[in-house]
């Protein structure tokens, strides 16, 4: 051959070469590689730092951090808390102290003009992503290898399936999600197992079920409509939107949900399913089974409702249930009615349960990645929110304090402290009073932990809820990169809003069932194929 070809073909090959390594090193970014982050080693941090270790800093160290306020249970500087933080750790913690209602704002405030406290709780999975692109918070999976007891949870409970929708286009995620053992279904309908009894029916496990109970209700007491609902029903919307095969309410999110069988992506409010659940939960207003002002009136003005008997059927969660009950003692007299958190009725997809194993979680400041003592801050943040220890005393306190232990490990509060009436004669109220319990710290933890705060109903639900339900998995992320996420919130934006509003309409028959091909047509001028190709185009990329 000659000595020019050879040279030629071998300089094409080298190039090939050359083009598919730089393609391979690309992708390796892209997807976050297995790359640890550099730390350099802080004096102050745990020497050889590993899975259950108490952390201490060496000398006493302070770290900036946001605390939002809840006016239930207001920030106290003298609480035993953050006594006892500073006991156990060496960390002062120095608060910048938000109240809740403008914490996401202020909090925004504090991260774009580049003055954030090092360590961001409160952060719910989403709520970081204006901050990406800046690079004002720190990509915290590039560091979690120095962080043994996170680790260790993620893999023990199967939590990365649930990372993977936290992640961003980089292949990176930016926030520390509160982490639980097992999903944690919490909000469901409370229902009057009194009169369920007396009109001789079981408990309803289906919506079919439920609706032939609220049919008999109607009917023994004509003046009641017997199911008045709260939380705008965004709450039910959400938690039978699963069993019907879509997502609605609270859980509308994206409002795209992932077809498994085509491998893309569809416009949930578009598709037969979701038309199907409205024409249930239409069915009962139209037949005076579902207040209409279920979708309008604020709480307040439901729980009136239910606690004087006036319905028979409200939304509810663990602690909503025991305020009802505590207001129906007083009002109806003890004996006089019984009420019961009913397990999520199943839908046309059978019994199924939505949920995730994140909670909402911590963004770090990318500044505190220059803090010579950026390794002990880790190791603060891995023991006092994701070990064992670090759990259970954010959540119950001081042992012969605030609790006692007994031999064969149960918790009891001390006799002067209550918390969600587990000790109703207690005086002083572990949040309100000591600081624990609280959002900002207490979230996250196995199922014993979880379970040790519930009453014996509540954990009888839960169980029930784990054994009688298959457990569907979220969605596979979208990774928009940052032009990409603006288009798609451009486009999104008023077509969840349209949604949110012709639902509501739909139930309440002010928007007639059988024009629904109508109601396609303006989602489709409004954007809706042009939202649903770029969701598909992203994610097959």
């Amino acid at each position: 051959m000659d000595k020019r070809i050879r040279k030629f073909l071998f300089l094409i090959s080298s190039l090939t070469i050359l083009s598919f390594l730089l393609v391979a090193c690309s992708n390796s970014e892209k997807t976050g590689g297995n790359k640890k982050a550099e730390v350099p080693k802080s004096e102050n941090a745990v020497d050889n730092y590993g899975l259950g270790d108490q952390f201490k800093a060496k000398d006493e160290l302070t770290f900036t951090m946001t605390f939002s306020d809840h006016p239930n249970y207001p920030y106290k500087k003298d609480w035993l808390l953050l006594e006892e933080i500073k006991k156990r750790t060496n960390v002062n913690l120095d608060m910048t102290i938000i109240p809740m209602s403008d914490y996401a704002q202020k909090r925004s405030l504090l991260i774009s003009s580049g003055d954030a406290p090092y360590i961001i709780p409160k952060t719910y999975p989403g709520e970081e992503t204006p901050f990406v692109a800046s690079g004002t918070i720190l990509p915290i999976s590039d560091y979690v290898d120095l962080m043994p007891n996170y680790k260790d949870k993620v893999e023990k409970w199967n939590i990365e399936p649930f990372l993977e929708g936290l992640r961003h286009d980089d292949g990176k995620y930016y926030v520390l999600p509160g982490l639980h053992e097992d999903v944690w279904p919490d909000y469901t309908l409370a229902i009057r197992t009194d009169i369920v009894e007396e009109l001789g029916f079981d408990m309803p496990t289906t919506w079919d079920e439920l609706e032939e109970i609220l049919v008999a209700m109607k009917q023994a007491y004509p003046d009641i409509i017997p199911f008045s609902d709260r939380w705008t029903f965004s709450s039910t919307l959400n938690i039978a939107a699963t069993s019907f095969g879509t997502s609605a309410g609270w859980g509308l999110g994206s409002a795209l949900n992932y077809d498994k069988a085509n491998d893309e992506f569809v416009f949930g409010p578009a598709t037969e399913a979701y038309k199907q659940m409205l024409t249930y939960f239409h069915g009962l207003v139209d037949k005076g089974l579902l207040d209409k002002e279920s979708v309008t009136q604020d709480d307040d003005q439901a729980v009136k409702k239910f606690v004087n008997g006036k319905s028979f059927v409200i939304g509810t969660n663990s602690q909503t249930i025991v305020d009802y009950r505590k207001d129906m003692k007083e009002i109806l007299g003890e004996g006089n009615f019984a009420i019961k958190k009913i397990i999520v009725p199943g839908g046309p997809v059978g019994q199924v349960m939505g949920g995730s194993k994140l909670e909402n979680g911590i963004m770090i400041s990318a500044k505190a990645k220059d803090d010579p003592n950026f390794e002990a801050l880790l190791q603060f943040i891995d023991w006092l929110w994701y070990s064992d220890e670090g759990q259970e005393f954010a959540k119950w306190g001081v042992e012969g304090v605030t609790y006692t232990k007994g031999s064969d490990g149960k918790r009891v509060l001390a006799d002067d402290v209550n918390y969600v009436g587990l000790n109703p004669k207690g005086t002083k109220a572990l949040n309100v009073d000591y600081g624990f319990s609280g959002g900002n710290f207490a979230y996250g933890g196995t199922t014993e932990l979880l379970h040790s705060m519930f009453s014996e109903e509540e954990i009888e639900f839960q169980e029930a809820m784990h054994e009688t339900k298959e457990l569907i998995l979220p969605d596979p992320p979208i990774l928009y990169n940052e032009m990409e996420l603006e288009q798609s919130t451009l486009l999104s934006t008023p077509l969840k809003d349209f949604v949110n509003t012709a639902t509501y309409e739909f139930i309440l028959g002010d928007r007639d069932l059988s024009k629904w091909d109508d109601y396609i047509n303006e989602l489709k001028n409004m954007g809706m194929e042009d939202y649903v190709e770029l969701a598909n185009k992203v994610y097959k990329k």
